[in-house]
């Protein structure tokens, strides 16, 4: 099983010093990816469904949220090895060759480990912010990614979308292994869908075993309906779900408590066919807490 590291990029742990620090642990660790996340405003408009159904503020741990792409550029050159992965960029939110060139870049200075994740963002204040329609979430996203994908391809690059176009040119640089894996962060029946015609691999968030395997069921089901091979396919489940240096109760939440705990999760999912666990829950705990536990997970979990 893979297991991958969201970076302390927003909450109280967030900081250049602890981002290099739990990386270089990560990949000393044998960790096998670190990610990065997107959030371009915190409006002061309440935009977040709170538990009882009415809108709330946007958490406030989002208040300072480091800039993904460069983040992991930052990462690339205190790492070796480790993968270097975005759950999510809002990709409506840039524009596609400009997208398209920094992943290239970036994949170019880390020796080809980037894996791009993509969503289609769910705040109406960034897209306004942005200048972009907010209808044109879903199919847009169908289009941006396909530009991206034609920039990252042989020159001269000639696209013609819905939305997107970009008269024949030269666009470089291109991805060391001339295309990068992308992602598609989805829960939804549609965004499933869209993401077995797009993508290479899913990310969506653990919230129940039951519903996790459903989900990547769906998505290989879906992929093998249009002619791709879904074992070439990943599925990475997200735990939004805090680990913790003493055992949870038995009323847990899935992907959550202890390292030994966590173990026991991972291996059922390992059993329904998950490919990798990322672990994106902004920690508390001091750093080297942090530390003790992503090591003794490691331990517990036999890579592959």
């Amino acid at each position: 099983m893979k297991l991958g590291i969201m970076l302390p990029v927003s909450g109280i742990q967030a900081s250049p010093a602890n981002i290099t620090t739990i990386a270089q642990a990560a990949e000393r660790l044998g960790y096998d990816s670190l990610w990065t996340y997107e959030r371009l405003l915190r409006p002061m408009a309440p935009v977040w469904p709170g538990p009882d159904g009415s809108l709330e503020r946007i958490p406030e741990l989002y208040r300072t949220t480091f800039e993904p792409l460069q983040t992991l550029s930052h990462v690339a050159a205190i790492t070796s090895r480790i993968s270097l992965g975005t759950s999510v960029v809002n990709a409506l939110l840039h524009p596609p060759v400009v997208l398209a060139r920094r992943f290239a870049t970036l994949d170019q200075f880390s020796g080809g480990r980037v894996i791009a994740g993509f969503g289609q963002g769910s705040v109406p204040q960034e897209f306004a912010t942005a200048n972009v329609p907010w209808k044109r979430r879903g199919a847009g996203l169908d289009d941006i990614v396909a530009a991206i994908r034609a920039c990252w391809g042989p020159d001269p690059v000639d696209y013609d979308g819905r939305f997107y176009a970009i008269e024949a040119s030269e666009i470089n640089p291109k991805p060391v292994r001339g295309t990068i894996p992308v992602v598609i962060g989805a829960n939804t029946d549609a965004g499933i869908d869209r993401a077995a015609r797009i993508a290479d691999g899913i990310s969506p968030v653990a919230s129940t075993l039951d519903t996790l395997t459903a989900q990547a069921a769906r998505f290989r089901v879906a992929a093998e309906r249009l002619g791709r091979d879904p074992a070439a396919l990943v599925v990475t489940a997200q735990a939004n779900t805090p680990m913790t240096p003493k055992p949870a109760g038995e009323d847990r939440p899935f992907l959550s408590g202890a390292p030994r705990q966590l173990a026991g999760d991972i291996e059922r999912l390992r059993e329904h066919g998950i490919d990798a666990v990322m672990f994106a829950y902004p920690p508390s705990d001091e750093i080297s807490v942090q530390i003790e536990m992503l090591d003794e997970l490691r331990a517990l979990v036999t890579p592959g």
